[in-house]
């Protein structure tokens, strides 16, 4: 008996002992199962609530739905560079009375435009002031006499300015030599004016009657108490050794992307006798003239010394007609003080008509231009044409 029921408890105990540690053990297993699981699911929901990049609060503005990936700083700091074709030409025009005064009640009816003998609307028209950009450019090679005018007449440059006007002052003889940068300060602008010196030679000239009957070298006679000179040292004492074309190209580089809106009037004031060798200078006249053409720079020449004599065969008439601007000539101080206001009155005050071309050959490189007047008796001063080029 006691046996029996001691077998009984054995076999209970073997058999619902197995089945605990069973149990046990699934239960453990299903834990773990139920951990990962829970985990997995736990870290896939962070994932999918993670906030986006913080961004700056606008206000009165929704937050966009999804975000949005930010542009590239440099993208933002660096907007592309867009060069677009010239689709308008400007053309400033003077237009003078028999008497050479300025003509100021045209308007735009007044006018006609062609281009490459293709006549063109007038987009635009106006009669009111233009601030200037302006590079003085004085000769730095004159005969003592003339450099003496010159220098004591350059303070009154200032009075023809207006407060807008910028100016450059440079000089040349053989060289450029550039000044101090544009200013638009007036008393600055006099200072430097002041303090403007020019190299002076003697006011010597080549040996002909028409000249002189007693021509001098280094300040002694050539015919008499000099030492005979050596005729090789002479000619080369009659010869021009100032790059003119040079230094009006520099004067041109000064001013080309000095207005990329083109609501300013560039031009150069040349100061000079129109003496040039040709030899001394770098660039040829063409490429200078193309390069004011294409940059809408006129020169203004204010002609002393023998530029007065030779004005017909010298440089600055030419620089002058060809760029659309104007020339004067005179010896005396009181005459250039005169033509400096003369110059910025007639350059501030042109005409502005511009166009936009059409029915002509856009594939070339210059067109010609030419403006007509409907009331008779009058001298228009424009330029010839223009070189096509970018928009800057």
């Amino acid at each position: 008996m006691c046996a029996t029921e001691s077998d009984r408890a054995d076999k209970f105990n073997t058999k619902f002992g197995l089945r605990t540690m069973k149990s046990l053990r699934k239960s453990v297993l299903l834990s773990v199962v139920l951990l990962v699981v829970t985990t997995f699911f736990s870290l896939g929901a962070r994932t999918r609530q993670l906030p986006a990049p913080p961004r700056e609060p606008q206000q009165g503005t929704a937050a966009p739905a999804q975000p949005q990936t930010p542009t590239p700083v440099a993208q933002q700091q660096q907007p592309p560079t867009i060069r677009v074709p010239v689709t308008q030409v400007i053309v400033p025009v003077t237009v003078k009375d028999r008497s050479g005064n300025l003509v100021p009640d045209l308007n735009k009816g007044d006018f006609r435009i062609f281009e490459d003998n293709v006549e063109q609307k007038i987009a635009y028209f106006s009669a009111d002031p233009v601030p200037l950009s302006l590079v003085l450019l004085i000769d730095n090679d004159l005969k003592r006499s003339d450099a003496r005018e010159v220098m004591q007449s350059l303070d009154a440059m200032v009075a023809g300015l207006s407060a807008s006007d910028e100016v450059y002052v440079c000089r040349f003889d053989q060289y450029f030599h550039e000044g101090r940068g544009f200013t638009s300060d007036q008393d600055k602008l006099l200072t430097q004016l002041k303090r403007t010196r020019l190299d002076q030679e003697p006011s010597a000239g080549p040996s002909s009657s028409t000249i002189t009957d007693s021509p001098s070298i280094n300040g002694h006679s050539a015919t008499s108490d000099a030492p005979r000179t050596p005729e090789t040292t002479m000619i080369i004492k009659t010869q021009s050794t100032k790059a003119l074309d040079d230094a009006v190209y520099a004067a041109a580089q000064l001013l080309k992307d000095r207005d990329p809106e083109r609501r300013r009037r560039k031009i150069i004031l040349l100061v000079s006798d129109g003496m040039n060798n040709p030899k001394v200078n770098t660039n040829k006249y063409d490429t200078v003239i193309k390069e004011l053409l294409r940059y809408d720079i006129a020169v203004y020449g204010v002609g002393v010394g023998s530029a007065v004599i030779n004005r017909r065969f010298e440089r600055l008439a030419k620089y002058a007609h060809d760029s659309g601007g104007d020339v004067y000539y005179g010896l005396k101080r009181e005459d250039i003080e005169e033509f400096y206001s003369r110059v910025t009155e007639e350059a501030r005050n042109q005409y502005t008509l511009a166009y936009t071309p059409t029915g002509t050959d856009r594939s070339a490189d210059y067109h010609s231009i030419e403006v007509r007047v409907k009331r008779p008796g009058l001298t228009i001063l424009t330029r010839g044409g223009y070189y096509t080029g970018l928009a800057r």
